[in-house]
Order: structure tokens, then sequence, then C-alpha cells
């Protein structure tokens, strides 16, 4: 996401390192190349004005900071005034309610539906029961999509053969008083703000039941027609938060930076992928971050959290420190790193690489092509094998090279790598130990040491 305009973000920044003091002559071809790249980012005409301005007003102001060098002081206050243009901080979903409601808008095609499983999954694993509502009783089999995500979810749908939203809502909620739910999700008909007929059924619900929240679903791609999808429903409805989807497909992020400033509504969640648990909080200050190419060390800690277990993490930790490590382990390992999302995006999460967008694109694609090489040749061992590495001897490689069509050469090269790394793993287990007293300094230059470079020449060689 944001790639294009990261990379020109990054470059004009650069740009900026060999001036002296940010005055108004050097700022100029500064401010002129984010201007352009914004609008190439299809960001609102109105935003980029406004952008441009604020930073203008506080580069030449007296905020700029004494002893800190133009490149410097250029990311602080780019990195500011995006922070402010996504909405300044998380805004968080509103659970006020008994039941708690959230009410779930867009037009046709919009993935509202999907969203709608999405945050079940997210409020289910935040410890909420929710309840999916379908009120879609326009679309011809919108209820079975819903059940149908449902079951996959394991989250219950309440659904009547009716075409009475506004009794299907109160039989809705009388519902889940009975068994428990203590959030409904609203999933109504997809509509065009121009529909009157329809825009008027979700005012009279919102008069009715007075959701918490009513969440307006839109697809990133739009670019610019975001903003008016979002002006037009939040005109007439008083939307309360925005629900970016497909946001890791679209490379130039000019719905996200515009419709926020354009409506003042803010976005609370973004989908980041196909599957249903890729609905997440918003941060604008770590997306402001991650445009820059400052990496995003606290999603992906988060991200670890969901995804690592604490038991399994431990015993592979102490099956390194013994170099017990094995092929089972390293699978293991590997489907763990699957569920962080796509190479590309994780690569995007580590602060400091300073890779551009076709570098994460070459190694991402190296990476994941291994992966998959690599999952082959190790599926083609037999039990014993993967358990124990050391078993694997001439005559067994030449019977794995066959059953994977793998050549033997690279065979005898992923192995050698294989011991090299497990030897490795102890090495770092034993320094980590010597060395505690010293706060883990050494071990940390160490790691620093595995560059990106050879990570990219050793994904080269095993081909």
């Amino acid at each position: 996401m944001f790639d294009s305009l990261s990379d020109k973000l990054q470059d004009i920044i650069k740009k900026t390192a060999g001036q002296k003091e940010l005055t108004q002559d050097n700022m100029q071809e500064a401010l002129r190349e984010i201007r352009r790249a914004l609008l190439e980012a299809d960001v609102n005409l109105r935003v980029v004005k406004a952008f441009i301005s604020n930073i203008k007003d506080k580069a030449e102001g007296e905020n700029v900071l004494s002893g800190v060098n133009p490149s410097q002081q250029l990311v602080k206050i780019v990195h500011d005034e995006l922070i402010e243009l996504l909405g300044k901080e998380v805004k968080p979903l509103d659970f006020s309610g008994h039941p708690n409601l959230i009410m779930m808008l867009g037009l046709q095609g919009s993935g509202k539906t999907t969203s709608s499983a999405k945050l079940a999954v997210k409020l289910k694993k935040e410890g909420r029961n929710p309840l999916l509502v379908a009120c879609d009783v326009y679309r011809p089999a919108a209820v079975t999509q819903l059940k149908t995500l449902g079951e996959q979810i394991g989250v219950n749908v309440y659904s009547e053969n009716s075409t009475n939203v506004q009794s299907i809502i109160s039989d809705a909620i009388n519902y889940a008083k009975e068994n428990g739910f203590n959030t409904l999700i609203l999933d109504t008909a997809g509509r065009l703000q121009i529909d009157t007929d329809m825009m008027a059924e979700l005012l009279l619900i919102d008069r009715i039941f007075k959701p918490a929240e009513k969440l307006l679903v839109i697809d990133s791609m739009t670019g610019q027609e975001a903003v008016n999808v979002a002006e037009n429903f939040d005109a007439q409805l008083g939307v309360t938060g925005l629900v970016l989807t497909k946001l890791d497909g679209d490379s130039r992020g000019g719905a996200a930076l515009s419709v926020v400033y354009c409506t003042q509504k803010p976005i609370k969640l973004t989908g980041t992928g196909e599957k249903l648990n890729a609905l997440e909080d918003f941060y604008p200050e770590r997306m402001a971050t991650r445009i820059l190419g400052m990496g995003d060390i606290v999603s992906l800690v988060e991200r670890a959290q969901e995804v690592f277990d604490e038991k399994s993490a431990k015993e592979m930790s102490e099956k390194m420190a013994k170099a017990e490590f094995s092929f089972n382990d390293f699978l293991k390992m590997q489907k763990q790193m699957k569920m962080f999302g796509s190479m590309d995006n994780l690569l995007g999460m580590i602060p400091g690489l300073g890779l551009s967008k076709n570098d994460r694109e070459m190694i991402s694609h190296e990476g994941e092509k291994q992966f998959k090489r690599i999952e082959v040749f190790i599926q083609s061992m037999t039990p014993e094998e993967r358990e124990h590495p050391e078993l694997i001897n001439s005559s067994r490689k030449k019977r794995i090279s066959a059953g994977s069509g793998i050549p033997l050469h690279d065979i005898n090269l992923f192995i050698n790598q294989f011991e090299q790394m497990r030897g490795m793993m102890k090495g770092f287990s034993d320094i980590k130990k010597n060395i505690g007293k010293l706060g883990g300094k050494l071990g940390t230059e160490l790691g620093g040491k595995l560059s990106m470079h050879q990570m990219m020449k050793n994904m080269r060689r095993f081909k």
C-alpha cells in the first residue's frame, strides 16, 4: 500500500540532505515534487493544496529545529502533516448499547458483507460475542453468502424470510438479549447514494434503533471517487467512521489520504487482504511512518503476538539452543510466517531497511518462490528424516531429489545451508548467554551484520 507515493517521498527527502538549511528557495523544488507525487497518487486536489501549504508554513516558520539537517527537518514536517491528514489518532469502535449495534453501509460491490464477517472475526478475537444480522433483503443470495461466511468463522447469523428490515432487526435484538450476544453487526443492502428510497430505509433504521456505529465501507481502489461516496453518505446519514477495503492492493493511497480530510470522519478499520482475519484498526501515526519508509515495528510486534504461540516459541527456542532444530520445525516456522501475510507487507513493517517497492517485490517474489520449493523438498522426506536431518546420507539425498524434482546439487546446497543455520542458531544462543550482563549489545551488532544484501544473495543461490 502507498508504494509509489512512499518511494517518491523518500527520494524527495533524500534530495534535501545536501542542503544546509530549509529556505524558501530550496523548498520550492521539494514542494513541487511532493505536490506532483500526491496528485499522481490520486489525492484530492484540495487536500494536496492544504497539505503543501501547511508544510511550507512549518518549514519556513519558527517550528524548524536548529542543529538538525534539512532532510531530517523535512521528514519531521511531512510525517506530522501525514498524521494530521490521516486523522491524528486511532479512533476505537463505540461499544455502547445493550446490545451494541454496528450498522454496515456501502455501495453495491464495496465488500460490505465480507467486511461484516471480518469485523465479526476481529470482535470475537477481542472477547466479544458478535451476531451477524442479514439485513440485505434485496440482493439474490445475499443471506446465503452471509450464512456461508458465518459458518467459516464460527459466528451465528440471524436471518428471516421477510422483506421488512425493521422487523428483522427488532427480532434480532430480542434474540441477542435472550442468547447472550453483545454486538449485532447489521449487514445492510448495498445501495447508490442517489437511491432516495433505499437511503430512506437506512435513515429509518438509524432513527428507530440508534446504532452506536454507522460504518461506511469504501473500496480503496476507487481513488477520488471514494471522497464523493463518503461525502454523500455522510450528508444523508451522518456516518461515524470509515472502513477502507483492499488497502493492500492500493499502491497509490489517494483514498486514504483524501477521505478523512474531506469528510472529517475517521478511518476506523482497514482491510489488508482477502483472508477473513485481515481487518485491522487504523493507526494514523503508524501509517505515516510506513509511508515515509520508516517501518512499523509496533504493528509487526502485535502481528507476531497473534501469530506465534508462546509455548511453541519457547520450545522452538530451546531446540535452537541445542542445535536440535529439525525440518519439521522449519515447516512450522514457515507456516507461521505465512500467517503474517505477504512477505512484501512484512518487509514494509521492518524499520531501517530502506527498500524501494521494486526491491521489496523482488525479495518477496524470490523468497516466496524458494519457500514453496523448500516445502516440496521437505515433504519428499520420510518422517524420520524430517525430525533427524543427520540421517540424510547420499542415497537418501538421491531419493529425495527424484521425489521432489529438485536437482541433487540444490538438495546438497540447501542441506548445507540448513546445517550452517542450525550452527549459527546455537552460536547466537551461546553468545546471548555469555553477554547477558552486557545488555545484549554484541548480539544486536552481530544480528545487524546479517545484511539484506546477503539475504538476497542466498535466495538467488538456491534455484
